[in-house]
């Protein structure tokens, strides 16, 4: 959408996130149905098992999030092009929201695993200052100050922060946690992994949709910042002809 008079564009929502919006619904109910019906029932802790699919594509989603952040942080600042700044920020929120949703459906498992809410576990512990990492990240996104030099030190922080991701996955092999799981491989070689395949496909196709799922809330923010910045400079090539004019 264009104004003739103030030449400014507004950006557009893209076709192709129509498209993926309207695929991820499809998807998720394919998903429910592989989840709560399809895929079988666990011997130990039954039912209960079944949250074990969201847990585990939240944290992959979780992971990718701050791997943007990380990567578009590097990017502003070799570029200092504000898109790389835009990105990080929103896929920032995202993460933090899937962080959130890791640590309350993983002592939702946990209680019926382990027999208690949470234990300072090395992953539950690195996770929970994941989280922390971000929520400052947010917060220095939104001082006060110029948008440069917010974005720069934001940026800096968050590819430092990122240092945490590889270590929330490594925990449990680190420091030999007998209360997670390896998923994928089991032992020093980690191989093999005690996951039947039908539990597999689903716990892969779970890890699909909610990787959709961020693609299409990434997008979607992306577009709402994008927009919230034109109309910023829209009212600020007002306020310049109204003054024009008064003066």
């Amino acid at each position: 959408m264009k104004d003739q008079n103030l030449n400014i564009q507004l950006p557009k929502q893209s076709k192709l996130h129509n498209v993926f919006v309207w695929t991820l619904i499809a998807l998720m109910i394919v998903d429910l149905y592989l989840i709560f019906i399809w895929s079988p029932v666990e011997k130990t802790m039954g039912v209960v098992q079944k949250i074990f699919y969201f847990h585990v594509g939240t944290a992959w989603v979780a992971f990718l999030a701050f791997g943007v952040v990380f990567i578009c942080s590097i990017m502003f600042l070799i570029k200092r092009k504000r898109i790389f700044d835009i990105v990080a920020g929103i896929s920032a929120e995202i993460g933090v929201v899937f962080t959130a949703m890791v640590l309350t459906t993983g002592p939702i498992w946990g209680r019926s695993a382990w027999n208690t809410w949470w234990t300072w576990e090395p992953r539950l512990t690195t996770t929970l200052i994941l989280f922390f990492i971000y929520i400052a990240y947010i917060i220095i996104r939104h001082m006060d100050g110029a948008w440069e030099k917010k974005a720069r030190l934001a940026s800096v922080f968050g590819i430092i922060g990122f240092i945490d991701v590889p270590i929330v996955f490594m925990a449990i092999r680190w420091w030999n946690s007998k209360l997670h799981p390896i998923v994928f491989g089991d032992g020093p070689s980690q191989s093999g992994g005690g996951i039947e395949p039908p539990m597999l496909l689903t716990l892969l196709f779970t890890v699909g949709v909610i990787t959709l799922l961020y693609i299409v809330l990434l997008q979607k923010g992306v577009y709402i910042e994008k927009t919230k910045l034109a109309v910023e400079n829209y009212k600020k090539h007002v306020q310049e002809k109204l003054m024009n004019k008064l003066s």
